[in-house]
């Protein structure tokens, strides 16, 4: 659901894209997220690889406030340093058969870029919710996390919106791994 105050400010809807709808314009400042949405997105969806949805006008669906990018991931053993900081990943969460899976069904954000018009609006903590009441009210797989690579400089955000790090010793220079565990909101 969208917040009053983006709904009374800016008429907000969620549209999946595909070849109808390509995006035209999105300047989100980061020159990576502005060509997947621009130039590679429809690819991604036609090849069954990511699925793309817009945030845009209710009255102009051309403008775009910003979009996120969706695939299948899991959370599993390799994800962590070793199997003990697994299998204490596993107790706390309470897994039934535990012993059974070595991973987890998860979905990955692959991408999220606010444009630059609608940055300090909440519009990304509008998107995450979004994702998440998707896999909670009408999840039609099974699906226990959310995971993203979170680009550092917006693991604040992330941390914010409930996400956690998968692992302490996560040696990416540009990303970190992080996880959300959607029973928090059952």
């Amino acid at each position: 659901m969208l917040s009053k105050s983006i709904r009374n400010n800016y008429p907000l809807k969620f549209v999946r894209l595909d070849s109808t709808n390509a995006v035209r314009q999105f300047d989100c400042g980061d020159r990576d997220l502005n060509d997947f949405i621009l130039n590679h997105a429809p690819a991604f969806q036609k090849h069954l690889l990511a699925v793309t949805y817009a945030c845009v006008d209710v009255n102009d669906a051309s403008k775009v406030y910003a979009y996120c990018s969706l695939a299948n991931d899991k959370v599993a053993i390799t994800d962590f340093k070793d199997k003990a900081e697994f299998n204490r990943f596993r107790k706390k969460r309470g897994f039934p058969n535990e012993k059974r899976l070595k991973s987890y069904p998860a979905v990955k954000l692959c991408r999220l870029g606010v444009d630059e018009t609608a940055k300090g609006l909440r519009i990304g903590t509008t998107i995450l919710n979004y994702i998440k009441s998707m896999f909670v009210i009408n999840n039609k797989t099974g699906c226990r996390f959310l995971t993203v690579d979170a680009y550092l400089n917006a693991v604040p955000f992330y941390e914010k919106n409930g996400f956690r790090f998968m692992n302490a010793e996560d040696n990416d220079p540009h990303t970190r791994l992080m996880y959300y565990d959607l029973m928090n909101l059952v």
